[in-house]
């Protein structure tokens, strides 16, 4: 047994108790091999690197982390470009475990994809910045991701290389989904499966494909469609154990309760695959959205978007659903609420919608401006004014009616009159 393993084993041992003395060990093989070019020793290389990676990734030292990956490149830029995409990828994977290290990954990403340039690694390259796209999409950095996609786009066009051009596709149509741009979002999509079909695709990109589709199919308000989607999502994941599950899982109870199918969340929980997460928070708090809304009880929505915030608020696609489902549900307490009424104070309304006075002003105005009920604010009074919806009156258009048919006549009289002469 070589000097370096004996060193990997008693580093492996001192990681729990000593961490400090196994990083000590880790680092002194990654110096001491070097110059080394057995086989074994570079082997002992390679799991220091790891291990050392890992060790940062428990402390939550996302500095380190990078810190790594940098003064690594002497011993990667050595390897071959295969082995060397899959230690930089393993090791930019350990940064999803350490909160808040998003500009820190960024300026590693960044680093590494000038140094993979300059090492014309130029796969690697690519997957790189696939990445940093997938990070910018995470925060939100809409149009730096736009611009690097395109340049992608045109270098992966001419490689054909169909798998990252599927996953640059898919990124694509989420930064636009971000952006509010559907159309072209829809178009990504069609491009990412368009070059899924070509080739084998792998179940969890499959997965994130069907994700996106439900997830635009549920902008449309078709929650039928997005529902097949995600339920298709929700058993890929699932088969493989994926965390991503929950995900598709609360997505589905999404789309039966903006269907007005409330009742339904109960009986999805109770199916096989989805009963190891019914008791978790975040299917708790769908639950508890559901009994809200089956009440038709605004306070206890309310109530249950305070409780779960992290839970109902982390992700884009459930929060804007769940704000157009309180602007429903608060606009049917309104009507339920002025109905009887020709004349109420808006006073009194808040207080039954348990709402602020200038809130349920604005949004009695708009469902007016909407036509959702026929009437008029007196803000002086301080009350609703509420009509009776006024009967059509066809009047104007069966004027409008007759003046075309005369029209139809004078130019019939003209082309006879333009023969007979």
């Amino acid at each position: 047994m070589s000097n370096s393993t004996a060193l990997l084993a008693d580093a492996a041992s001192a990681t729990a108790t000593n961490p400090a003395r196994a990083e000590e060990i880790y680092k002194g093989i990654l110096s001491a091999s070097k110059s080394s070019d057995a086989p074994e020793e570079l082997r002992n290389q390679e799991t220091a690197l790891i291990k050392l990676g890992e060790l940062y990734r428990d402390q939550k030292d996302a500095q380190a982390l990078a810190d790594v990956i940098t003064l690594s490149r002497s011993f990667l830029s050595s390897t071959a470009k295969a082995k060397t995409a899959k230690m930089i990828r393993t090791l930019l994977a350990f940064f999803s475990a350490i909160p808040d290290s998003q500009k820190i990954q960024v300026a590693t990403l960044n680093d590494n994809i000038e140094w993979a340039k300059r090492e014309k690694r130029i796969f690697l390259k690519q997957s790189l910045e696939t990445r940093l796209v997938g990070l910018q999409l995470e925060l939100q950095q809409f149009k730096p991701a736009i611009a690097l996609i395109d340049t992608l786009l045109a270098e992966l066009r001419r490689l054909d290389d169909k798998m990252i051009l599927t996953e640059v596709h898919l990124l694509e149509s989420r930064v636009y989904r971000g952006v509010g741009n559907l159309p072209k979002a829809k178009s990504s999509l069609t491009s990412a499966r368009t070059a899924a079909n070509s080739i084998y695709c792998p179940p969890p990109l499959q997965a994130a494909l069907d994700l996106q589709s439900g997830v635009l199919h549920a902008e449309d308000k078709d929650y039928t469609t997005a529902y097949s989607y995600f339920f298709e999502t929700f058993e890929n994941l699932s088969a493989q154990d994926d965390p991503g599950a929950l995900g598709a899982l609360k997505y589905m109870l999404l789309c039966k309760i903006m269907l007005n199918l409330p009742e339904d969340v109960t009986s999805l929980l109770s199916i096989k695959l989805a009963l190891k997460y019914a008791q978790l928070r975040d299917v708790e708090s769908m639950r508890a959205i559901a009994r809200a809304h089956q009440n038709r009880d605004l306070a206890a929505f309310e109530q249950a978007l305070r409780d779960y915030r992290e839970e109902l608020s982390s992700d884009p696609t459930i929060r804007s659903h769940l704000a157009a489902l309180y602007d429903t549900l608060l606009e049917q307490n309104l009507l339920r609420i002025v109905e009887p009424y020709s004349i109420v104070e808006i006073e009194y309304v808040a207080q039954q919608v348990r709402q602020g006075r200038q809130d349920v002003e604005a949004k009695l105005s708009q469902m007016i401006l909407d036509k959702v009920f026929h009437g008029v604010l007196d803000q002086g009074r301080g009350c609703l004014l509420v009509f009776d919806e006024p009967e059509a009156d066809n009047t104007y258009g069966a004027a409008i009616d007759t003046l075309e048919q005369i029209s139809k006549v004078v130019d019939s009289l003209y082309a006879k009159s333009v023969k007979i002469a």
